[in-house]
C-alpha cells in the first residue's frame, strides 16, 4: 500500500491507495491533482461536464442540459456554427434494481439492469438459477429448458491493452438475454463486463430481436458473480429474487451538437472528429466519454496555433452514443457533404500508445508524416485497420472516408466502464494532456493536407 498525508479544515487524514493502481493512473495520485492545469480547456471541459451537468443518460433531461451546456461552451471557446442537432430515440429510463440470493444462502446482490431489459412487476421475479459458465453454453441449452427459471451466464473477461476482449465478451450482454428469453427464461442475470474485483455492477445495453418478449435482464458485479460461480460448481441448487422496474420508451428527445472551427480554404472536405455527450447514469461518465469530448476539442483548438489549418476542422458530440449509435446514425442521414477523414475518441483518457490507419496507398506519405510525427511521444505504427468508432463510423461508411485511431492503453479502462467509478477523480491531468498532445500533432498534419485524403479500398 502507498500512503498519501493531506491537510483538509479538521487537520491531517491519511489516504492509501493501491500502488498498482497509482502505477496504472487508475488513481490520481493527490499531487498530481494537486498541479491541475488551471485554465486547462480539455480540463476544464471534463470537469465541467461531469460537475455541472452530471451523468447524461441517453434521452433524459440531464442529456438536454447537456447538450445546452456544450454549446454555450462550444461558442464561448470560438468554434462556429455551433448547433443542436435533435433526434428522437427509442430510451431506457432506469427504475429500481434489487436482486438477492434466497437459497443456498440468502445474500443482498450488487445488480444493475440492462439498457433495454424487460420489466418485472414491483414485487419482483423470483426462480430457481440454471448457471451456463459461458455464452457458448446458453446456446447449446435444449429449447424450452428454460421456461419459469432465471439463466445466469458467466464469461472470463481478462485485461488487454487494446480492450479486444470486450468484443468477444460483451457478447454475453449483447446477445445473452435475448438468448435465455428465446429458450423459456423469465429472467436473465449475467456477470459484469467488467476486469475489476470491486462490488460495482457494470451497466450496458442489451437487444431484443423482433419476435422475442424481452425479459428483466441485470448484471452483478464480479465478486458477486464469483459468489454464484462458486456456489454452482458445489452442485447446490440456486434460487433468486430479482425486481427491475425499468422501463423501455418510444421517442425520446436527444440531440447531437456540431461545431467548426474554419479552415482557410473553404472548398476543402473538413476533418470531422466525434466523440459522446451522453453517458450512463451509474457514475458521472467522465472516462466514458466526457474524456473524449474534451480531448478532441481542445486538440482542434491546439490546431490553429501559428494560423488556421487550410481545412475546417469540425467537432461532433454525438448524443445516446450509448443505447445503440443513435447520434452517428443521425449525423450521417443529416450531413452529405463531404468529408475527408473522421476521428474519434471514446477509450477514456489513458496514454495514447498506437496508431492505425485506414488510408489508401495514395495516402500514404500522409500515414508517414503522422507515423513520424508521433514516435518521439512512444506512440507505435500498428498493423490493424483504424475503424474511427460508433459516432463515426456510419459516415465513415457511407462517404468511405479515411480513418486515423489514436489507441489509448485500455489495460484498467474496464474497471470503471459504465460502473458508479465512472468519474472525474480516475482521470490523472498528465495522460489527459498527452493525449490531447497526440491529437493536435496529428491534426496539424492532417487539416494542412491539400491533396485528396483517400481510404483504403
Amino acid at each position: 500500500m502507498a500512503e498519501y498525508w493531506t491537510q483538509d479544515r479538521q487537520g491531517f487524514m491519511r489516504n492509501k491507495f493501491r500502488a498498482a493502481a497509482l502505477t496504472a493512473a487508475i488513481f490520481v495520485p493527490l499531487a498530481a491533482q494537486a498541479e491541475e492545469p488551471k485554465g486547462d480547456v480539455a480540463w476544464d471541459i471534463l470537469a465541467g461536464l461531469t460537475s455541472e451537468v452530471g451523468p447524461r443518460m441517453p434521452g433524459s433531461e440531464a442529456e438536454a442540459r447537456a447538450r445546452t451546456w456544450a454549446q454555450a461552451r462550444l461558442e464561448a471557446l470560438g468554434f462556429s456554427g455551433v448547433a443542436i442537432e435533435p433526434f428522437t430515440i427509442r430510451g431506457y429510463v432506469r427504475g429500481r434494481d434489487e436482486a438477492s440470493l434466497k437459497a443456498p444462502i440468502p445474500f443482498r446482490l450488487a445488480v444493475t439492469a440492462l439498457g433495454y431489459s424487460g420489466t418485472t412487476p414491483d414485487k419482483g421475479i423470483e426462480g430457481d438459477v440454471v448457471y451456463f459458465p459461458t455464452l457458448d453454453a446458453l446456446k447449446a441449452a435444449p429449447a424450452g429448458s428454460l421456461a419459469g427459471k432465471i439463466a445466469f451466464i458467466d464469461h472470463a473477461m481478462k485485461r488487454s491493452q487494446d480492450g479486444s476482449g470486450y468484443g468477444p465478451y460483451g457478447n454475453v450482454r449483447r446477445q445473452g438475454p435475448a438468448i435465455a428469453a428465446a429458450k423459456g427464461a423469465m429472467g436473465v442475470v449475467i456477470r459484469s463486463i467488467g476486469t475489476d474485483s470491486h462490488r460495482n455492477p457494470h451497466t450496458g445495453g442489451t437487444t431484443f430481436p423482433d419476435g422475442v418478449s424481452p425479459i428483466p435482464a441485470g448484471a452483478v458485479s464480479n465478486p458477486d458473480a464469483d459468489l454464484i460461480a462458486r456456489i454452482a460448481g458445489g452442485g447446490k441448487p440456486m434460487r433468486l429474487a430479482m425486481t427491475l422496474t425499468g422501463r423501455t420508451t418510444d421517442n425520446l428527445p436527444s440531440g447531437n451538437v456540431i461545431g467548426d472551427l474554419p479552415g482557410r480554404d473553404p472548398s476543402l472536405p473538413p476533418i470531422l472528429l466525434g466523440c459522446h455527450l451522453d453517458s450512463w447514469d451509474l457514475g458521472t461518465g467522465a472516462i466514458d466519454d466526457a474524456a473524449g469530448c474534451a480531448i478532441i476539442t481542445a486538440a482542434a483548438l491546439n490546431a490553429q496555433e501559428g494560423g488556421r489549418p487550410l481545412r475546417t476542422i469540425r467537432v461532433l458530440w454525438a448524443g445516446s452514443e450509448e443505447l445503440g449509435g443513435f447520434g452517428g446514425k443521425a449525423y450521417a442521414q443529416r450531413h452529405a457533404e463531404p468529408h475527408a477523414l473522421a476521428m474519434e475518441s471514446d477509450f477514456g483518457a489513458a496514454r495514447v500508445w498506437r496508431v492505425n490507419f485506414n488510408l489508401g496507398s495514395a495516402s500514404k506519405p500522409l500515414a508517414d508524416r503522422i507515423a513520424a510525427a508521433l514516435s518521439p511521444m512512444g506512440i507505435v505504427r500498428g498493423s490493424g485497420k483504424a475503424d474511427g468508432g460508433t459516432d463515426v463510423e456510419p459516415v465513415i461508411e457511407k462517404q468511405k472516408l479515411g480513418v486515423v485511431d489514436l489507441n489509448q492503453d485500455g489495460t484498467h479502462y474496464f474497471d470503471l466502464h459504465h460502473t458508479p467509478d465512472d468519474t472525474l477523480d480516475k482521470v490523472d491531468p498528465a495522460d489527459l494532456a498527452q493525449n490531447v498532445a497526440a491529437w493536435t500533432e496529428v491534426l496539424r498534419i492532417v487539416a494542412n493536407e491539400p491533396g485528396p485524403i483517400v481510404a483504403a479500398d
